[in-house]
Formats: C-alpha cells, structure tokens, sequence
C-alpha cells in the first residue's frame, strides 16, 4: 500500500521560499508519476506540477512555472517542491500525489496535505 507523507509547510513572506517533502513508502516507483496539488479555501484542488520518477520529466501549471521546481531522490524515495518567489496567492494545503502511468490521479494514493500561507 503507498503512503505519502508531506512536510516543510509553513507561513512565508511574500517574495520567499519553502521546501516541501513527500515521503514514499509501500512499494517501489519506479513505474509512477508523483504530483503535487494544492486546495485554497473555497476552491477546488488544483494541479502545481509532476515528475516522473523513472526519468524525472516535469510538468508544471502555468502559475507556477518559473517559480516551482520538482525534483525526486531515489534513495530516500522523496520528492521535493521547491517554491521560490512565493505570492499570497499561493497560500493552500499542498498535497503529495502518486499514480501508476497507466492510470489517472482520481485512483492514485494522495498524502494527507501540508498547509503553505504566503503574507503579503
């Protein structure tokens, strides 16, 4: 069974940076994509970006490209949300996805989430 473990959220001026971790268990990845996604209060989770843990492939929402950066480690079996230049804007719960390539996120495993608040 996966488990998905997000860390590093917290409160953040505007114009800084965080890192979050998502910690994989119960299996090996290498046939998975890992997401993250975030939910701002009153709106409905939303796509930040993806990497493919076999060849590391990224893909990011437009709002957050150039800011964000993904990247994985495969001896710790982490993935990693780099977040540079952060807006009020950005101020969600984050969430840590997984999801076998041949399926899509609603049957993927998701972690329990990790709240980010951008002050202006």
């Amino acid at each position: 069974q996966v488990q998905l473990v997000e860390s590093g959220g917290g409160l953040v001026q505007a114009g800084g940076s965080l890192i979050l971790s998502c910690a994989a268990s119960g299996r090996t990845f290498s046939d998975y994509t890992m997401g993250w996604f975030r939910q701002a209060p009153g709106k409905e989770r939303e796509f930040v970006g993806s990497i493919s843990w076999s060849d590391g492939t990224t893909t990011y929402a437009n709002s957050v490209k150039g800011r964000f950066t993904i990247s994985r480690n495969y001896a710790k079996n982490t993935v990693y949300l780099q977040m540079n230049s952060l807006k009020p804007e950005d101020t969600a719960v984050y969430y840590c996805a997984a999801r076998h390539v041949s399926t899509n996120w609603l049957r993927g495993s998701w972690g329990q989430g990790t709240q980010v608040t951008v002050s202006s």
